[in-house]
């Protein structure tokens, strides 16, 4: 996934420049939820826009326009005319500022706040269970913990779509009859649960939403990226264990393997010197 992926030949790039604008270029992981949303959320508005993976990242040599553009050096990180946006939220703002068509959001104030209230959740508690699972099952920790840590994700899991499925209702999505924010903000969360082994039940209105959704030409290509982006984890554990690939232990990620039994993870993190809080602002 190093390097550029651009969409150059794409007939939309020709309606960008007759208005005299360039493409987007948005600095992702393929296996960011963060970095998802917002390739949903083009894709959905019909922008094309190039994809850079930043160099060094996870290893702390990260630099250049990427950490001009997100002092924090995460992904994603969005450069648009010159301007460099970060934070998925801001991101997705930024969006629905730029190209309000189709709109994301629904007009009524109400139910503008319920989506961001479940992006909300799905970006703090959802993100932190299947970032911790990415943690047992591709990096390799949780020695004697992991059965313990493995049962309180199940548990969360479950309740967490729970509460998704109550958001949604008898609709077909969040805001009703039109795929949009709550949708995309989603997606990311509990399609990674299926390939943690946690998927909704088959049938469920959960599981039935999430077929929809993985139909439209805005979120299976990126869901594709995803499993391409798995598939490449090769030996990151390895190189984890020398200390070569470091994991951001940030707020609701460390919150959540501390109370889930993995404080011997971060315990052993900490003196292997594989793991990392945010990065400070320079």
């Amino acid at each position: 996934m190093d390097g550029a992926r651009t969409h150059a030949h794409d007939p939309r790039t020709k309606t960008l420049e007759n208005r005299g604008q360039t493409m987007p270029t948005l600095y992702e992981h393929p296996l960011s939820p963060y970095a998802q949303k917002v390739k949903i959320a083009l894709r959905e508005k019909n922008i094309p826009f190039e994809v850079k993976t930043p160099d060094g990242i996870g290893a702390g040599g990260a630099g250049g326009e990427f950490t001009r553009a997100n002092p924090r050096a995460e992904v994603p990180a969005l450069i648009d005319e010159g301007e460099g946006i970060f934070d998925s939220t801001i991101i997705l703002e930024y969006i629905e500022d730029k190209w309000p068509s189709p709109a994301l959001l629904p007009a009524d104030p109400a139910a503008r706040a319920k989506q961001r209230m479940i992006e909300e959740i799905c970006d703090t508690q959802y993100e932190a269970i299947n970032w911790g699972m990415g943690e047992l099952l591709w990096f390799g920790r949780g020695g004697e913990a992991k059965d313990t840590i493995l049962a309180h994700a199940k548990a969360q899991t479950e309740k967490l779509q729970g509460w998704l499925t109550r958001q949604l209702g008898d609709a077909d999505w969040f805001a009703g009859k039109n795929f949009g924010w709550g949708d995309l903000s989603a997606v990311p969360y509990v399609a990674a649960s299926i390939r943690f082994g946690f998927a909704p039940e088959k049938g469920s209105p959960l599981s039935n939403w999430l077929d929809r959704a993985m139909r439209r030409d805005s979120v299976a290509p990126t869901l594709a990226e995803s499993e391409t982006g798995a598939g490449d984890m090769g030996n990151i554990a390895e190189l984890l264990e020398q200390g070569l690939f470091k994991r951001e232990y940030r707020d609701h990620r460390l919150e959540w393997m501390m109370r889930s039994g993995g404080v011997p993870v971060v315990l052993d993190g900490l003196e292997k010197g594989n793991i990392r809080y945010s990065y400070e602002i320079e």
